[in-house]
């Protein structure tokens, strides 16, 4: 019961204003290829199933590098929380100001949802990349429609004909009975982040 109460707070949180350290979307951004696209933003719909428990809400996705940040929004755009997640670890941060440790991503959502869903992995499968092996399907345009890693079963759907378009659709299903359906409204690349240099860090600690 714990967990899924901390789980709804995802969900039902009020509005969080959230400060990102992420890059910032272009203000008008190039139209991102599929095969070079590397830091990105997204904004999208999903819902989320497992052992009979199901969520849904919006989507605000930026991947940099090491990091991420993702803002989770009720389906009315009402209620926020944040989770981001860089070399020192990941965080959740809750309304209150209220912070969720783990070592990486991927154990903070095992803590907060009780089942693995690798956000690490995620980040390369929704741009139709299997960097750690497996079966890739391809469409006659030469785009990913299917991939397997493990027993993990990713399906894309795209928007349109365009052999470099990226995913409109994608669908994650596991062998243990979890699904993700995530529907992406808008990709935008993201500007490399600058670098820091040692006197930008020593003033940042002043």
């Amino acid at each position: 019961m714990q967990r899924l109460c901390f789980a709804l707070l995802l969900f039902v949180l009020p509005a969080l204003n959230a400060c990102s350290t992420m890059p910032s979307p272009r203000d008008t951004p190039p139209p991102a290829a599929r095969d070079t696209l590397q830091a990105f933003s997204l904004l999208g719909r999903f819902s989320l199933r497992q052992e009979g428990e199901s969520y849904t809400g919006r989507l605000d996705w930026r991947h940099a590098g090491d990091g991420d940040q993702l803002l989770l929004s009720s389906p009315l755009g009402q209620g926020m929380a944040e989770i981001s997640s860089d070399a020192t670890g990941a965080r959740l941060t809750d309304a209150d100001g209220k912070v969720r440790h783990a070592a990486s991503a991927d154990a903070l959502l095992q803590s907060v949802l009780g089942y693995p869903l690798p956000l690490d992995k995620l980040a390369d499968w929704v741009r139709g990349r299997n960097p750690d092996g497996g079966r890739i399907a391809a469409d006659p345009l030469g785009r990913p429609l299917r991939l397997q890693y493990e027993d993990w079963r990713i399906a894309y759907e795209y928007d349109s004909d365009d052999p470099q378009a990226l995913p409109g659709r994608l669908f994650v299903e596991r062998e243990t009975g979890l699904e993700l359906r995530l529907k992406i409204d808008e990709w935008a690349p993201l500007s490399p982040p600058e670098p820091t240099t040692a006197g930008n860090s020593e003033q940042s600690l002043q």
